[in-house]
């Protein structure tokens, strides 16, 4: 604490990043990246842009990049924005397009970062409960708000909503905006991509950051009617008008037109997590059916935390999250086919 913060600042409880451990030796489990490196061609977009024009400012409003995304989508450029990775869109989106006369509605066990941009920009809330089976139950949502956000799939759970739920929330809720934060929807989950033309209060969220491989490059991008892409670029413009390096904008313009490379890695994700669920059910552990790349996973006669405590003694490092209903569970992301194996080995050495 300090006499220099204001009221705001000491009533802020900041979100807690997955930790990025240092060694060779350790198998990181614990944030969700995609094992594999990023699309050879964004590789080499990169590399081109590093010349004399960086001596420039970059495009502030991103033309190339969200022309990209367009054409990847069949979406005209009014409809893109593109930020600093999904968090840095969510965050516009949430000061942009949530009436504050009325609490946000968000799931209980959900991304971590929701709560805390609410209380950043005095936001009320209410975070609405997962059912019995850790699902999102849309007709929870069918109470006055000032927005709604969902994670799909659902962050932490690895659960995901069907599309005509979702047209049934935007219909149910349509002078509110709907934010559908689609960080992991690449490794089994539909988009609600297409939905954005038939609803506008409906705005789409993706990144980078999982399934492109490309989390250290910070490139995010949200898609929905233009008066939600004006509003939330009125908020940047206002912050900070060229989030984007040249570089990003140039290797995130790539990544996103090579879309063989994309289905080709999230399969080989996909193929892991089944193989990875069936050895570890084998172990007797309870696991939430995911279509992201990570698993929810429970042991019934091993505390979680003395379990994630082994792991990390043999370098193996896996989360234990702080939600009350899912603190006796571990989200374990899926690796290659290598480091899960080890994964499994490590356990059973640990008497499971």
């Amino acid at each position: 604490m300090s006499r220099f913060w204001n009221a705001r600042v000491h009533q802020l409880h900041p979100y807690i990043p997955g930790e990025q451990p240092r060694g060779d030796d350790v198998v990181k489990l614990n944030t969700n990246e995609l094992p594999y490196g990023p699309s050879p061609r964004a590789i080499a977009a990169m590399r081109d842009a590093c010349d004399d024009s960086l001596r420039l400012y970059p495009d502030p409003t991103a033309q190339d990049l969200r022309q990209a995304i367009g054409t990847r989508f069949d979406m005209p450029i009014e409809r893109v924005f593109v930020g600093n990775g999904s968090d840095e869109v969510l965050a516009h989106a949430f000061r942009a397009l949530v009436a504050q006369d009325a609490p946000m509605l968000f799931a209980d066990v959900s991304y971590g970062f929701y709560p805390v941009y609410c209380q950043l920009f005095d936001q009320p809330f209410r975070e609405i409960p997962l059912n019995g089976a850790f699902e999102i139950d849309i007709d929870g949502y069918d109470i006055p708000c000032g927005g709604i956000a969902i994670a799909n799939p659902n962050a932490n759970t690895g659960h995901a909503v069907s599309l005509d739920a979702i047209a049934r929330l935007a219909r149910m809720q349509p002078d509110r905006t709907i934010i559908i934060d689609e960080a992991y929807v690449d490794f089994g989950a539909h988009s609600a991509i297409p939905l954005t033309q038939h609803y506008d209060n409906l705005l789409v969220v993706q990144t980078l950051s999982k399934s492109h491989g490309l989390a250290g490059l910070r490139v995010g991008y949200a898609i929905g009617h233009p008066d939600l892409i004006e509003g939330m670029t009125r908020v940047k413009d206002s912050f900070n008008s060229y989030p984007l390096s040249r570089i990003a904008q140039k290797g995130a313009a790539a990544a996103i037109a090579d879309t063989a490379w994309l289905a080709q890695v999230t399969e080989r994700v996909k193929r892991t997590r089944a193989r990875f669920v069936g050895r570890i059910e084998a172990l007797g552990f309870d696991i939430l059916p995911s279509c992201a790349n990570f698993v929810l996973v429970r042991h019934p006669d091993r505390d979680a935390g003395a379990l994630l405590d082994g792991l990390r003694e043999q370098h193996m490092i896996v989360r234990q999250l702080s939600a009350p209903r899912i603190r006796d569970w571990l989200r374990i992301s899926i690796g290659t086919d290598q480091e899960m194996d080890r994964l499994v080995e490590t356990l059973e050495a640990l008497g499971i």
